[in-house]
């Protein structure tokens, strides 16, 4: 979604660098650009108006004209203002101190709120907490099913005792959902109001009377991404109307132009909680503003990459891959382990959206873009269709098994020598970094190899002086050099020191203590 808008700050910082110092015109050319980049983003006037003051006066105070590398200061005040627009610090859920905590969802129909329901209640599930669905929703044809099969998929509780599409009473169904989560023991309550096309006075008096009946510790509103400046309106339109604690973004996925996501918190002075960026109930996270202007300045999202990381890999699986690569120079490592990592990152999400966590690739997000997901798939049909011996000892695979795997798998010969030969590869590399001697291949730079096991560097012998190939020359030429050895032995041995057979003599103290 950010593309565009960090395409066009990674443009207008790149004019900035190997300049020892920023002229007035130097910050008046960025802060133009920074303005039309917000902008092209779809970014609310009055925030860019706001955005583009604060960095201008930051810029020509001491921060800039003292920094070593004004242009990387630029960077950090830029990526401080978008943490400031998009809410500051991280905003976490305020929980009731006797239960069930009640979080009620508001927004217009369309903006995923059934679905952002399935997905905050798996969140919530994962944390520890037993989360309870409430149907609300008993306008809209079929809600009421489709939040009790994303309540199934999600492995929550379902509380929707209305048939909906036109019939019941969605304040009644809200009031008596509280007593049966007390009933059943839910620390939580969720509830999924009904939405409208627009803003009209059914729907806002429909939600505040079901406001009014749960009392809700938090009233969420969620607003689709790409529906750009109406976000805003429809924002303030429920602020005033009903009243929210917090925005939930959805459809960050979308590749339409984010300025609602920079707009809404600085607008509506209500912090962005959460973050649904995909159509799977995996794909929701709590929103937190400094790793968004990390993504956005193309800074990557370390943090966000480790936790999914932690989520997925246990510790103890982890330790027994890194004992396989550290024992034998790696040979306990099969392709059965392979698989399984495989598999596990796959379970973080697709490669692409992995990758551009990582700092640095929005410059090759044309090549991540492009990236082939089934490859994995066809990976994990090769090595499914080896026999155990095989994946255990890859040396084996020959012409003939690899005519039959290819076959059993449906792709070609050469993909299955591809995938063995680059197995034998990435384990040695791997086996390499796990024993402490850094990346193969690259000797002499601390921790990137030149570690124990590895050839020294042969020392060419020094040639010694050329002999003459005149018989009587070469002879003169041997007397005159032992002339020079017995002279030598007479002075004393070399750097002018006495000769060895001077038994008295002793060295400096400076010496002696320099020497141990």
């Amino acid at each position: 979604m950010f593309d565009t808008l960090s395409d066009r700050l990674a443009a207008t910082f790149k004019n900035l660098r190997g300049k020892g110092r920023l002229s007035e015109a130097d910050i008046d050319a960025t802060a133009r650009e920074i303005r039309i980049a917000l902008l092209e983003a779809d970014v609310a006037l009055p925030v860019v108006r706001s955005f583009i003051a604060n960095v201008k006066e930051r810029a020509r105070g001491v921060e800039v004209s003292q920094a070593l590398n004004p242009a990387q200061q630029m960077i950090k005040i830029v990526n401080e203002e978008l943490v400031g627009i998009l809410g500051g610090e991280t905003r976490r859920l305020r929980f009731a101190k006797t239960a069930p905590t009640v979080i009620m969802l508001a927004g217009l129909q369309g903006a995923g709120k059934t679905t952002l329901a399935g997905k905050l209640g798996l969140w919530l599930k994962g944390q520890g907490h037993s989360p309870l669905l409430v149907a609300c929703d008993l306008q809209r044809p079929n809600a009421v099913n489709q939040l009790s099969v994303v309540a199934d998929r999600a492995g929550v509780a379902v509380y929707a005792p209305e048939p909906g599409n036109g019939v019941g009473d969605p304040v009644k169904v809200a009031k008596d959902s509280i007593e049966f989560a007390r009933t059943k023991v839910h620390d939580i309550v969720i509830v999924d109001t009904a939405g409208r096309l627009g803003i009209d006075q059914e729907l806002m008096r429909q939600a505040a009377d079901i406001r009014d009946a749960v009392s809700p510790d938090e009233i969420l509103f969620v607003v689709d991404a790409m529906i750009g400046q109406d976000a805003v309106n429809t924002a303030e339109a429920f602020r005033d109307g009903v009243g929210f604690d917090g925005v939930v973004l959805s459809k960050l996925d979308g590749d339409a132009r984010g300025g609602a996501a920079l707009s809404i918190a600085h607008v509506t002075g209500k912090q962005i909680m959460f973050a649904s960026n995909g159509e799977k109930l995996e794909d929701f996270d709590a929103f937190h503003p400094d790793r968004m202007a990390s993504r956005i300045l193309d800074m990557g999202d370390l943090l966000t990459l480790i936790e999914q990381a932690e989520k997925t890999f246990s510790q103890e699986e982890a330790a027994k891959m890194a004992s396989k690569l550290a024992s034998s120079k790696g040979k306990d490592f099969t392709l059965d382990d392979f698989l399984a990592q495989m598999e596990q990152v796959r379970k973080m999400g697709s490669i692409s959206k992995l990758l551009g966590m990582l700092p640095g690739m929005g410059q090759i997000k044309d090549q991540i873009s492009n990236i082939d997901e089934r490859d994995v798939d066809r990976t994990a049909a090769i090595i499914k269709s080896m026999t155990p011996h095989e994946r255990a000892e890859p040396t084996v695979i020959n012409g003939s098994r690899r005519a039959r795997i290819a076959k059993g798998s449906g792709v070609e010969v050469s993909a299955v020598k591809n995938l063995v030969e680059r197995f034998f590869e990435a384990r040695k590399m791997m086996s390499k970094m796990a024993q402490g001697g850094g990346m193969p291949g690259m000797p002499g730079m601390p921790g990137m190899g030149g570690g124990p096991g590895r050839q020294k560097k042969q020392v060419k012998q020094a040639k010694g002086k050329r002999k003459s190939g005149n018989p009587m020359k070469r002879k003169a030429e041997e007397q005159a050099a032992a002339a020079r050895r017995e002279q030598a032995a007479a002075q004393g041995g070399a750097f002018g020191l006495p000769a060895q057979e001077d038994k008295n003599f002793e060295l400096p103290d400076e010496f002696k203590k320099f020497m141990g």
